[in-house]
């Protein structure tokens, strides 16, 4: 795989802006098993999202990603969004807008990844899991499948003394409670607008460790998305808010991903 670390400037957000790429290659060296799902001559491509203490180059120093990725011949796309929970801040930078729109557009002019929806996945962890299925939620023409692992889901449970997002953080993000409930924030709420349109969703992945912090909010998406008839792919077991869960399971998410050229 060749590794792109990519400096740009972000129309969206007034600034310049970082991610982490890594794209296959014809031949990958020794110890790593080459894949072949590219199509044409244009690569499927994951984006693959940070938490909320984290930065574009998390994945690549707490996981092997780069070389689980090679297997299925899927570029990664990896970037830097601070600590807004990929939203467009109520008191901040449009970062919904960046993520879902300016940033796939920036990469696939930059290489070689398709932006065909067939070819194109999210996840992320914690945060970036939230972000994730947001993308599947709000965005479901551009992508096939999202996967959230130890998704942050419930942001109306984040109002509250014990959260990770300080009151005046939550504010500057989200603005009040109220506001923030029935909102394109609120997944809970998308997922209900979905499924009364009758959306053609991606296939939607979510896990969670039965030890998380966050295992209550998953539990609770789970059930209210089955309630609406949604089709949810679900895992739990064993596990905590920590990167030897998150290191097993994007293995599992890349095996999963609906790749058109499957896996050599």
């Amino acid at each position: 795989m060749a590794l792109i670390q990519c400096g740009f400037f972000a129309q969206t957000l007034g600034l310049s802006m970082s991610m982490n790429v890594v794209i296959p290659e014809r031949s990958y060296g020794i110890g790593v098993e080459a894949g072949g799902a590219q199509t044409g001559d244009k690569f499927p491509v994951l984006y693959l999202l940070h938490g909320l203490s984290d930065d574009h180059s998390i994945w690549l120093r707490r996981t092997s990603v780069e070389r689980y990725a090679a297997e299925y011949g899927i570029a990664v796309v990896m970037p830097e969004v601070h600590r807004s929970f990929y939203t467009n801040m109520k008191s901040g930078l449009d970062y919904w807008t960046f993520v879902s729109e300016e940033l796939p557009h920036v990469a696939q002019s930059l290489f070689p990844i398709s932006g065909k929806r067939e070819d194109s996945f999210a996840a992320g962890l914690s945060m970036g899991g939230y972000g994730a299925m947001k993308l599947g939620l709000r965005s479901p023409e551009k992508f096939a499948a999202v996967a959230s692992l130890s998704g942050a889901m419930d942001i109306l449970a984040f109002d509250h003394e014990g959260s990770p997002l300080a009151a005046k953080e939550y504010k500057w993000i989200f603005g009040s409670k109220e506001e923030a409930a029935g909102s394109d924030d609120d997944l809970f709420a998308l997922a209900e607008r979905a499924a009364a349109a009758g959306v053609s969703l991606p296939k939607l992945y979510q896990c969670c460790g039965t030890e998380d912090f966050l295992y209550a909010h998953n539990v609770r998406f789970r059930d209210h998305v089955r309630s609406l008839g949604i089709a949810l792919d679900y895992e739990e077991g064993p596990g905590d808010h920590n990167w030897g869960y998150w290191d097993e399971h994007i293995q599992r998410v890349l095996a999963w991903l609906p790749l058109r050229g499957g896996k050599v």
